[in-house]
């Protein structure tokens, strides 16, 4: 696979990976009764969205057209499986369960991708490995709300 490729299909599982938990996040807000929740995943929703438009500006930087969210299919998969896990329990442990359970996905994701993806792009790198320290920083943000 050449170079543009490679970091294309990279550039595209990172960005994925941040797509997917701004949508976890849009579709479970709704469902948050607790106050302190909602506003602790309102926030890691802006930094998630932040690091999307850091590979939106590579994208652009590096003329990849190919930068796509995920299909049509994996964001009704998501949305379902939110609706169905929240229709009988709205709790807010529920919730976070459900979260962290997304969040701890999404690092097995950023390590994966990582070492799929060695000496690709250190600019990817650098996405990546903030990506990953939100990720892990939420882990610990939404353990609380489980008590």
């Amino acid at each position: 696979m050449e170079n543009i490729e490679m970091i294309t299909e990279y550039l595209n599982a990172v960005y994925q990976n941040t797509r997917t938990a701004i949508q976890s996040i849009e579709d479970i807000l709704p469902k948050v009764q607790d106050n302190d929740l909602k506003k602790e995943l309102a926030s890691q929703e802006d930094k998630y969205i932040v690091l999307e438009k850091e590979c939106e500006l590579l994208a652009k930087a590096k003329k990849i057209d190919g930068i796509k969210d995920n299909n049509w299919f994996e964001k009704a998969k998501l949305w379902g499986s939110i609706n169905m896990s929240t229709m009988t329990d709205k709790t807010t442990r529920h919730i976070a369960e459900l979260m962290l359970m997304g969040t701890f996905m999404g690092i097995l994701t950023c390590e994966k991708d990582g070492a799929d993806h060695q000496d690709v792009s250190p600019e990817i790198d650098e996405i990546l490995a903030k990506l990953k320290e939100l990720e892990k920083s939420n882990l610990h943000a939404l353990m609380p709300y489980l008590i």
